[in-house]
């Protein structure tokens, strides 16, 4: 990655063992693209939720050359009590994302 992680945590302490879980997550990313030039990773908890219990909710945005990915998934089916639960989905579709565009620019060359 040419720019280092961004991490950022919203209405919640920030972990060291949930940034340890993310940079984990992105280094992993690099097995699927090698040009990507920025990840940042959100982690937050929404002010109110209409579940009882804290839930989170992870976004990430890949940034490649001449193309961005953007993964945050609707809030009613993607918030989870486990914050690694969100992390763990959030990156599973950044991967189908980087998949996807790899094999398109492959079949156009």
């Amino acid at each position: 990655m040419q720019l280092p992680l961004q991490i950022t945590f919203r209405n919640m302490e920030p972990s060291e063992a949930v940034k340890i879980a993310i940079e984990e997550k992105a280094a992993k990313l690099e097995d699927f693209h090698d040009h990507i030039t920025s990840c940042h990773v959100i982690v937050e908890t929404p002010h109110r939720h209409k579940h009882q219990g804290r839930v989170h909710h992870v976004k990430v945005h890949v940034t490649l050359p001449g193309h961005e990915i953007n993964i945050d998934h609707d809030p009613e089916r993607s918030d989870h009590e486990d914050v690694y639960v969100s992390i763990r989905d959030a990156f599973d579709a950044a991967v189908r994302q980087l998949k996807d565009f790899t094999s398109k620019r492959a079949e156009h060359r």
